[in-house]
């Protein structure tokens, strides 16, 4: 292992000690890393640095910046072993990406996307994709906070969410409308007549007894979207799972049929 390497596994342990996932800034600095060996380069150069950033050229300017910003948290680190390392400046590579606005769902278009996910095939899956629809707008989750809330998370006695897969790795308590909470453990009811609760710790579960998982999810929901007539709504193409995080409808599974039975009727747009 060469130096850089070496330094390169220190600073993935320290951030990872500190919170930090890192899972699309360990792949790109070791390309990085790479580059500065395949270059004969012994420490990180702001030239060396903006070179490896363009690559390649024809990305957007604001990738640019974001592999730059990478390296230059490296270098950081860095400097503080070997002074002779550079850092980037901040205003190398300036770019701007214009935010596109979330799609906000009115009660009605949430209410017929939970009849759509009531229709879908099989049953489990059925209230699976209903309740967390749900959820997502009478709490204003994030679609990964909900998806990766385990048994133990979910208060059905006080009706309390502990939300640990928050955003920044904060974790949080979210209380829930009484018809949330009677609409969970309607789902818990069904989810264990399928798969008995101490099979699995995921409070949500597939057909297939597994964790959701969020692109999948996402798939799923996009076919949902055009069932109930919102494609093409918005900036985008296909409205959003978390742009729901945007609702905050309290009351919305008091106004929705969610109950976790399977719903037979057919949504049109």
């Amino acid at each position: 292992m060469t130096a850089l390497e070496q330094a390169l596994d220190d600073y993935l342990r320290l951030r990872r000690q500190l919170g930090y996932e890192l899972e699309r800034d360990q792949p790109q600095l070791e390309q990085f890393v790479g580059f500065l060996q395949q270059s004969g380069a012994a420490r990180i150069t702001t030239d060396l640095a903006l070179q490896w950033a363009r690559i390649p050229a024809n990305q957007h300017p604001i990738i640019w910046r974001r592999r730059l910003s990478m390296v230059r948290q490296f270098a950081r680190y860095l400097a503080t072993v070997d002074p002779e390392s550079e850092i980037p400046a901040k205003d190398l590579l300036p770019a701007h990406q214009p935010r596109t606005a979330p799609y906000i769902y009115t009660a009605q278009e949430i209410e017929v996307l939970v009849v759509a996910a009531r229709s879908l095939p099989r049953p489990q899956a059925a209230a699976m994709f209903g309740t967390v629809i749900g959820l997502l707008a009478s709490t204003g989750l994030r679609l990964r906070e909900a998806l990766a809330l385990d048994c133990g998370d979910v208060d059905l006695r006080d009706g309390v969410l502990d939300v640990r897969a928050c955003k920044n790795h904060r974790q949080r308590e979210v209380p829930l409308h009484p018809s949330a909470t009677v609409a969970l453990r309607d789902y818990a009811r069904l989810r264990d007549d399928h798969c008995p609760a101490a099979a699995k710790s995921a409070f949500f579960l597939t057909s297939w007894k597994r964790r959701p998982v969020k692109t999948v999810f996402w798939q799923t929901f996009r076919g949902l979207t055009v069932q109930a007539g919102l494609e093409g709504r918005g900036e985008r193409r296909y409205p959003r799972p978390h742009d729901y995080a945007d609702v905050r409808v309290m009351p919305m599974f008091a106004r929705t049929s969610c109950s976790p039975g399977v719903d037979d009727r057919k949504v049109s747009a």
